[in-house]
């Protein structure tokens, strides 16, 4: 069922005659792909001027809804925004991470734009991170994905969240990913001998790849 930001992006393409074309998409004569559209109308919403700032940015996560591509994560992670919008972008985006459906764009984009980024790492990790106590089916689904990517996140601003989520089972093994990348991601942060205590309290499923790489790794470290 369509959401109501995607009819609201639909609607922003269809009067600049954008429309949909089989599995694909048509402008000017030319058949093109969502990727395609997400990165040449993407930019062109957020600086729409028939709208206010929130208007833009309520178009462009329609057009994440629609479209369901990272490129448009990637025009706004680089966008300047107001407190009111900024606070629409990461409601939105929490509520994507909670839903049932796929959240590949906006995990990537966590993962490569925002928590790579000295910048903006411990802000943007506090903004979609769940209280680890949370057992409801959304939070708990959220940090999953949030902890599985957040290998970039300084070691201080996730320690806490990482001893919490120690003691939810069902967070074990998103919390062993998020470590693995804490070591192995090209901007990945950890403390070694604090890992390994973690490391340690997982219960982890059988044939889990690379425990025992990451477990060496950690006591060499020590």
């Amino acid at each position: 069922m369509e959401t109501e930001g995607a009819r609201l992006a639909r609607e922003w393409l269809a009067e600049r005659d954008v429309v949909p074309a089989g599995d694909g998409w048509w402008h000017d004569g030319q058949e093109c792909s969502a990727n395609e559209v997400a990165h040449d109308w993407t930019d062109k919403a957020l600086e729409d001027p028939g709208l206010d700032d929130v208007g833009r940015v309520r178009v462009a996560l329609g057009l994440l809804d629609l479209l369901d591509q990272y490129a448009v994560t990637m025009y706004l992670k680089t966008t300047p925004l107001s407190p009111e919008a900024d606070a629409l972008f990461w409601e939105a985006y929490r509520r994507r991470l909670e839903a049932p459906a796929s959240a590949e764009p906006v995990t990537y984009s966590l993962w490569v734009d925002w928590f790579e980024d000295p910048l903006t790492a411990e802000g943007a990790f506090a903004e979609v991170v769940a209280r680890p106590d949370d057992l409801a089916d959304g939070p708990l689904r959220r940090n999953r994905r949030v902890l599985a990517v957040s290998g970039p996140v300084p070691w201080r601003a996730k320690r806490a969240v990482y001893e919490a989520a120690a003691t939810v089972p069902e967070l074990h093994l998103a919390l062993f990913h998020g470590l693995l990348g804490s070591r192995y991601d090209v901007y990945g942060d950890l403390d070694a001998p604090q890992a390994l205590a973690l490391l340690r309290r997982l219960d982890l499923p059988e044939g889990t790849a690379n425990v025992d790489v990451l477990r060496e790794e950690l006591e060499a470290r020590r």
